[in-house]
């Protein structure tokens, strides 16, 4: 199989991809999460005419000039409005959020009152017709389409949804990505190593980079490299209803890597396998039924990468987010040599240089190198065949953070 360009096989990865089914949750377990739906209004905000201040409410006619003395005829805390009406010459002692007593248009500050006792105020300032006063409606009304489908809901979303009576909303479920690990070799952290052994990571990356656009990671642990140890936890994220089955390793072209032997036997139809990229050339994409299955590379640099490439955007999509990769264009703070027929992501330090970013390339760019992709904070994206560059010249640079 030719290698694939990696804008084709993002494409094929995000074909006939739509957001998953909407689910009911409580307001109180909604946020982050996407709208599937509309909401819209169910009562009106405010309800009434309602002081948006302590003080006063009154005529205007009795505060447009100063000194006036009016007489004191109830008090309307909130939740508690004045049921009887102001006349001229009158007031009603008011806080903040309760609704205007009829009569009164207009609320005077309590600093602008001095109070005479005996039930008698004197107001010092003149006060604007209507000052003070958060008309019925002035926020929405009910029948208001107040957030739209799409729209995550942070702090200021959920409040108003809260206020617009919504105890629970319509959102998009949540991706469930299962993750298998595969190699005889792993270990999960905290373990004693044998000689032959090494710590299996790249699943806690992975996992990480799903839950960063909103799916859900299930880790199935580690495989054997056996197809009926493979085939256990392929069948598992299958009875888990998996979206997504990401298998780590074992999907190159060794004797022991089983991966994509043991999908096809389970159903996958294969759709490519092997992408003209560095570091992540041996990526596999498939479906099994409704599942999309990806196989990424077992080196850990190559298994974050194409997670960030290829796996972000599928669960972003599946889950109704946007998601654009953050391309800027910096300046080559080393030389760097002509390109091969794979397209390059390049561990980088991405620094600002008087108003210039300025992508300096670490000098060894082995795909096993963690240390390195933790320190970098973008990846200069090398074209196929891209010529010769100097420093100083302009390069596209993928941001990771």
């Amino acid at each position: 199989m030719a290698l694939l360009p990696v804008t084709e096989a993002l494409e094929r990865l995000l074909d006939g991809v739509t957001d998953l089914p909407g689910e009911r949750v409580p307001l109180a377990d909604a946020a982050g999460r996407v709208l599937a739906e509309p909401v819209v209004a169910l009562r009106t905000q405010p309800p009434f005419d309602a002081s948006a201040m302590d003080g006063y409410a009154a005529r205007f006619s009795d505060v447009a000039s100063a000194p006036a003395l009016l007489e004191v005829i109830g008090v309307a805390p909130a939740g508690r409005g004045f049921s009887g009406t102001v006349g001229e010459g009158q007031a009603v002692r008011i806080f903040t959020g309760a609704p205007l007593p009829e009569g009164a248009d207009t609320v005077v500050i309590q600093e602008n009152v001095r109070d005479l006792g005996n039930g008698r105020i004197e107001v010092t300032e003149p006060t604007a017709e209507g000052r003070n006063v958060r008309r019925r409606g002035l926020d929405f009304g009910q029948g208001d389409v107040l957030l739209e489908k799409g729209r995550v809901l942070d702090a200021a979303a959920l409040s108003l949804a809260a206020s617009a009576n919504h105890p629970a909303l319509n959102v998009v479920r949540r991706p469930l990505v299962a993750i298998i690990a595969t190699g005889d070799e792993l270990l999960p952290p905290g373990s004693a190593l044998g000689p032959d052994q090494i710590i299996s990571s790249n699943a806690y990356g992975v996992g990480a980079a799903a839950q960063s656009v909103g799916a859900l990671a299930l880790d199935l642990g580690i495989a054997a490299d056996r197809q009926e140890a493979i085939a256990a936890l392929v069948r598992k994220a299958v009875e888990a209803d998996a979206d997504v089955i990401v298998t780590l390793g074992g999907a190159s072209v060794g004797d022991h890597d089983l991966v994509h032997s043991v999908l096809t036997g389970e159903g996958m139809q294969l759709d490519f396998w092997k992408i003209a990229m560095r570091p992540g050339k041996p990526l596999m994409f498939g479906r099994l039924g409704h599942i999309r299955c990806i196989g990424l590379p077992g080196n850990p640099v190559a298994s974050i990468v194409c997670s960030q490439l290829f796996l972000k955007p599928l669960l972003a999509r599946l889950g109704g987010r946007d998601h654009h990769q953050d391309m800027r264009t910096a300046r080559l703070g080393t030389a760097m040599r002509a390109n091969d027929l794979r397209q390059d992501y390049v561990r980088a330090v991405v620094r600002e240089d008087a108003g210039t970013l300025v992508a300096t390339p670490f000098g060894i760019q082995d795909s096993s190198m963690l240390r390195m992709l933790a320190d970098a904070n973008g990846l200069i994206v090398r074209e196929p065949f891209a010529p010769a560059a100097e420093a100083g010249a302009e390069c596209s640079v993928l941001m990771l953070r």
